[in-house]
């Protein structure tokens, strides 16, 4: 099995924030989650549980941001 580019999850406490998505979007997120829950062993959490994670890993890989954040 490939690896995926999202790591463990971190149990974290949260700060609501409402989001809403297109369908399509829910559905590849949620299997996603399953799919990230296979390869790492932990439980789904579902698509909420990983929203986080992949926009940090998004934010931690975009050189303009990192870039323009250290000003």
């Amino acid at each position: 099995m490939t690896a995926l580019k999202l790591g463990p999850i971190a149990d974290d406490k949260p700060v609501r924030v409402t989001l809403d998505v297109p369908a399509e979007v829910h559905r590849d997120l949620a299997a996603y989650a399953e799919t990230h829950a296979a390869a790492t062993g932990q439980p789904s959490g579902g698509p909420g549980k990983i929203i986080v994670p992949m926009l940090v890993q998004f934010m931690a890989s975009d050189r303009e941001f990192l870039k323009l954040r250290r000003r």
